[in-house]
């Protein structure tokens, strides 16, 4: 079966970790008007995407931020980890916002990103 964005399978099982993992935050959207400059045929195929879903200004809005996915659950994935020779117990993603993972037919889980959209809390 062939998905559009309104029809993905979503879940967010980082968003059913307590609050010390992530944080909710929206993406923000272009202050300017849209336009699909690149569209990935194959990272579609991955997701069971209908690629002429790409053509359509639904599309466009989600994936530049200005409409979030139904059943989508934005978030920023808070992690510890070494930066600089030093463990630092909180770290986070201040350059991505995931908005949902799906799976395909494959029972493959796929994370969807959108990657500089916007301040987080990181």
């Amino acid at each position: 079966m062939r998905h559009t964005p309104r029809t993905l399978p979503l879940s967010n099982s980082f968003a059913a970790l307590p609050d010390d993992f992530y944080s909710r935050v929206a993406p923000t959207p272009f202050q300017s008007e849209e336009a699909l400059i690149h569209f990935n045929r194959a990272a579609a195929e991955l997701l069971e995407l209908d690629p002429g879903c790409a053509r359509q200004d639904e599309f466009v809005h989600i994936f530049s931020g200005r409409r979030l996915l139904e059943k989508g659950v934005p978030i920023a994935m808070r992690y510890a980890g070494h930066q600089f020779g030093y463990f630092v117990p909180q770290l986070g993603d201040g350059r991505a916002i995931m908005l949902g993972e799906t799976t395909n037919s494959k029972g493959e889980k796929w994370e969807i990103q959108l990657k500089g959209s916007g301040m987080t809390t990181y």
